[in-house]
């Protein structure tokens, strides 16, 4: 396999580590792992990135993708105790200060596709804050969520991008390598792709690099131990 970076990701919903499956986000529970407590998301991190070797930690901050909160303080937390790592937080961000106060905290903001409504909210932050954005292309069952011209438009992309297939988080039903090779096509050469939803150990991983992937972002697996 390629040089290929393992990205660990933790989902927060009301100040606990939850376990997302399928993107059916009302039925997040409490993750049970062996590798920590749901209620101690600083050191779960720690622990996560340590297990996967990581260069980065995906932090989705549920309450605020659902407009109901935030995890502002703690993605700090955990910033702090990881110096080293980047943390790329997609907190539902739709306009452009929350990206400038997110970039000033020292940490990367992933920007969803399916927080986006009209294609001029992805143009203002990206003409506040320039580069540093991962853009987070989401798919569900009946396609992709946003809005349609940033599918169409490669030219609209920054260097790194999240082909995230919501139906395959926590299923275990591999990743989506159809649609990844899709993105792969498209996009500009010099453009980094992660795969995220339904990684189950290292086949997947291969298969994912073999698809044009730079990286993948995994969960389920780094806890059950496919990922030794």
């Amino acid at each position: 396999m390629k040089e290929f970076g393992v990205i660990p990701v933790l989902d927060l919903l009301d100040g606990q580590v939850v376990h997302g499956k399928a993107g059916a986000r009302e039925t997040y529970k409490p993750i049970e792992s062996p590798l920590g407590s749901a209620d101690d998301p600083v050191a779960l991190a720690k622990v996560l990135v340590a297990r996967a070797a990581a260069s980065a930690l995906y932090i989705a901050d549920l309450d605020a993708i659902q407009g109901r909160g935030d995890h502002a303080s703690l993605c700090r937390e955990i910033r702090k105790a990881l110096p080293e790592t980047e943390i790329w937080v997609d907190a539902g961000f739709a306009e452009a200060e929350p990206v400038r106060l997110c970039l000033k905290a020292g940490l990367t903001p992933v920007i969803g596709s399916e927080s986006l409504s009209q294609l001029s909210q992805w143009a203002s932050m990206c003409a506040a804050v320039g580069e540093g954005l991962v853009l987070s292309l989401d798919f569900d069952n009946e396609g992709f969520r946003g809005p349609e011209l940033m599918l169409a438009d490669p030219k609209l992309w920054p260097k790194r991008i999240i082909v995230m297939t919501l139906g395959a988080v926590g299923s275990g039903a591999g990743p989506d390598l159809a649609r990844l090779k899709e993105i792969e096509e498209q996009a500009q050469p010099a453009t980094a792709l992660y795969a995220a939803g339904g990684i189950r150990g290292i086949e997947d991983l291969n298969a994912a690099a073999d698809a044009g992937a730079s990286g993948a972002l995994v969960a389920t697996a780094l806890h059950s131990g496919a990922l030794p």
